[in-house]
């Protein structure tokens, strides 16, 4: 079994990229991989509450989020600082990409581990596969 590491960093309902990136990550959960998230700069919107995507045409990705666990993805991380920028089971979330949003943890629909930006190559190394979408 190989590691799956995905890193998201464009907004929710910005279009059929984000969820065509969710179906790829349910596919390859789905045949038993290991799969991580990594949601860096504007992605962390992607798990903020409160979204209203009907008004927008759009599916809700936080409902998306929520059904990972079903497919073992337990891993989820976000750039802190890309989640307090935008005032936005591992999720990882860049303690930065927090920041710069003015996100706080809370603020997000599933529970995330934290890394700073500085800290993402070493992540990065831990596994076999890395989908940049």
């Amino acid at each position: 079994m190989k590691s799956y590491l995905f890193v998201l960093r464009k907004p929710a309902h910005s279009g059929a990229h984000v969820q065509e990136m969710l179906d790829i990550i349910l596919t390859t959960a789905a045949f038993d991989q290991k799969v991580s998230i990594l949601l860096i700069d504007d992605a962390v919107f992607q798990l903020k509450k409160g979204q209203h995507p009907e008004n927008v045409g759009m599916k809700d990705t936080a409902a998306i989020f929520n059904a990972l666990e079903i497919y073992d993805v337990n891993d989820i991380y976000t750039e802190i600082e890309s989640l307090q920028e935008r005032d936005v089971n591992d999720i990882y979330t860049e303690i930065e990409s927090l920041q710069e949003r003015g996100l706080k943890p809370g603020d997000l629909c599933l529970p995330v581990r934290e890394f700073y930006r500085k800290d993402i190559a070493g992540l990065m190394k831990r596994f076999d596969v890395i989908f940049a979408g």
